[in-house]
């Protein structure tokens, strides 16, 4: 008896004892695949390119994207139509030109008491609108015989 107890001692000591596995071999894995969280996934979308899509001075089609923004930055001028997000869009083949145009805004309006009362003395706001030039002319007017 004696014998089995000194022989218990030094396998708990270390020494190991025939038919004895070492602790390394008798490691539990995991039984279930760890698993990892469904929240925390933002950031990873790309970005959704806003801004000029065309130049000034390039050719455009009907239907062409000519800017796409998240509020009205860019207006919509001649020949120009505008989508549900404020994406614009060209109505005619032509030509693209921007321009800066003076902006009143209409008297009493939310516009006039919230942005104008907050502006120095003398200062004027602009507006930039996209205009497409038709390639071809409109034809408005007829000829008449005098009579």
């Amino acid at each position: 008896m004696a014998a089995l107890a000194s022989l218990m001692l030094k396998s708990r000591a270390g020494v190991l004892v025939p038919g004895q596995t070492s602790l390394l071999d008798s490691v539990r894995y995991a039984s279930k695949k760890a698993g990892g969280s469904t929240k925390n996934l933002g950031g990873k979308s790309p970005g959704r390119r806003f801004g000029f899509k065309k130049q000034d001075g390039n050719f455009v089609h009907m239907g062409n994207i000519l800017a796409t923004q998240r509020q009205m930055r860019f207006h919509p001028g001649a020949h120009v139509g505008m989508g549900t997000n404020h994406t614009l869009f060209a109505l005619e083949d032509g030509y693209v030109r921007f321009t800066k145009e003076v902006y009143i805004p209409p008297p009493r309006s939310t516009e006039a008491k919230k942005i104008i009362c907050n502006l120095p003395k003398g200062a004027v706001l602009y507006k930039t609108f996209i205009n497409v030039l038709p390639v071809k002319q409109e034809s408005k007017f007829t000829l008449v015989d005098m009579v």
